[in-house]
């Protein structure tokens, strides 16, 4: 049985995350707090042992996948575009609020990456990664729309938000799908298999 393992964590914290804004594919740096959020997150990762680390493109994802690389040991392998966030058109910089509703539509927001087009996206991207690195361990360094609809669509669950810089641990196997062991932190007790 071939297991592929992955770590699925969401980038550290910016000034938009804090701020409540939509950032999609807008390329937002990590603020301080985040930066200490990716070092925080070494302890938990050192746990296991990674044969690839690779990330998002977008600098809050590739500074986050670099300071938990360094703090391993390890350097980021690379950068895959398919990994970088939702695109939110339209309502990216914006808080909730009425400038936020103005340009909302069914399923989003207008000029937006549709949410299964996303799923499929970032869906694709681990796939391709299981197949690449069959049997292996990869700590994937991406965002939390593009990660948590890839999961619901893996595993056919509604998980809800993922937090910054945490521990989500994924199996896949070739012929029996993905298997979420940790969201957010915390084991998983009920799942399923997409």
């Amino acid at each position: 049985m071939t297991l592929t393992t992955f770590a699925l964590i969401r980038h550290g914290q910016t000034d938009w995350n804090a701020q409540r804004r939509l950032q999609g594919a807008t390329d937002i740096p990590l603020n301080d707090v985040g930066r200490g959020q990716a070092r925080d997150a070494v302890g938990v990762l050192s746990d296991y042992e990674w044969d690839a680390i690779v990330s998002s493109p977008l600098s809050r994802a590739a500074e986050t996948a670099k300071v938990i690389a360094d703090g391993l040991g390890l350097s980021v392998t690379r950068h895959i575009p398919s990994l970088a966030e939702r695109s939110f058109g339209h309502a990216e910089g914006l808080q909730a609020g009425l400038e936020l509703e103005a340009v909302r539509i069914p399923g989003g927001y207008r000029g937006a990456e549709t949410e299964d087009d996303a799923a499929a996206r970032g869906l694709g991207a681990l796939e391709a990664l299981a197949h690449e690195f069959p049997g292996r361990r990869v700590l994937v360094v991406a965002h939390g729309t593009l990660l948590r609809v890839a999961l619901n669509r893996a595993i056919g669950r509604t998980l809800h938000r993922i937090d910054n810089a945490v521990l989500n641990l994924a199996h896949h196997h070739a012929t029996e799908g993905w298997h979420l062991e940790y969201f957010n932190g915390e084991r998983v007790v009920a799942t399923a298999q997409g």
